[in-house]
């Protein structure tokens, strides 16, 4: 069924509950520990996750949910809402505004209706299938980009990646830079790098080894915004995918960026 005024709705009260959650944490005492995989979770995380399943329990019982912190709970509309509290605790953590919560609605396992909200600087970013992204009510275009010489590349860190991933996005890397080290990728942001995609100030974000609540809310906000999302085979993100994020601010250099990833052999 398509997104209707109501989901937006829900989606925007989600953000809303999340940030009033996570804003008086915000460099301040926070709780953080380690989970079993070594990340960092913080009682914001906890705690503004539960207050969006508290909301979407309330309004919309049958629709799934799968969170970052509290897992998956299976639903019976073939809708399944997406969270992740807090992308970039460790910029969190460190007082960093750059980290976000996503909020994705995916229906028949794929993502139709996507939040990215800042809730510190009170940015959002919300894109919906068919309409164009919106930034804080203002429609935004991804900007125009003759060659991937030249482009910006942007990525949380290389060391998330997994090892045989990273020869891979260094010859993204090495492609667009021209050979010239001043040129290099920007490091850090985590989903703010997509929302400032979408908004016209970076060329290409890459990722490897993202999860469904990583990317899920990223795809409708970027392609609303005239870009493009794959991962790195070209092909579109579902719930199916394996976490190879690429996104293409002018849809135009999708073969080059596909073309330098693959200049040297696939690690799958």
């Amino acid at each position: 069924m398509p997104v209707t005024q109501s989901d937006i709705d829900l989606a925007h009260a989600l953000a809303d509950a999340a940030g009033a959650v996570i804003r008086p944490y915000f460099r301040q005492p926070h709780g953080l520990e380690l989970k079993e995989d070594r990340s960092p979770v913080t009682l914001a995380d906890r705690e503004a996750e539960a207050a969006m399943r508290r909301l979407i329990e309330a309004e919309r019982s049958g629709d799934g949910i799968h969170g970052e912190e509290y897992g998956i709970k299976e639903g019976v509309t073939g809708r399944q809402w997406v969270l992740d509290p807090i992308d970039g605790t460790r910029s969190f953590t460190a007082g960093r505004a750059i980290f976000g919560t996503l909020i994705a609605l995916v229906e028949d396992g794929w993502p139709v209706l996507g939040i990215i909200d800042q809730p510190v600087q009170r940015e959002r970013w919300i894109g919906v299938s068919g309409r164009p992204t919106l930034f804080n009510g203002v429609p935004i275009r991804t900007r125009s980009c003759a060659a991937l010489e030249g482009a910006t590349v942007a990525t949380t860190s290389p060391h998330l990646f997994a090892e045989g991933d990273v020869p891979h996005f260094l010859a993204l890397v090495a492609a667009a830079s021209g050979g010239a080290p001043r040129q290099g990728p920007i490091y850090g942001g985590d989903c703010y790098n997509y929302g400032l995609l979408a908004s016209g100030h970076l060329d290409i974000v890459a990722e490897s080894g993202l999860q469904l609540y990583d990317f899920a809310a990223l795809v409708p906000v970027v392609e609303g915004a005239g870009g493009r999302m794959c991962d790195w085979d070209g092909d579109p993100l579902t719930a199916s995918s394996i976490g190879h994020v690429l996104a293409i601010g002018d849809p135009a250099r999708t073969d080059d960026v596909l073309e330098a990833i693959r200049a040297v052999p696939h690690s799958h």
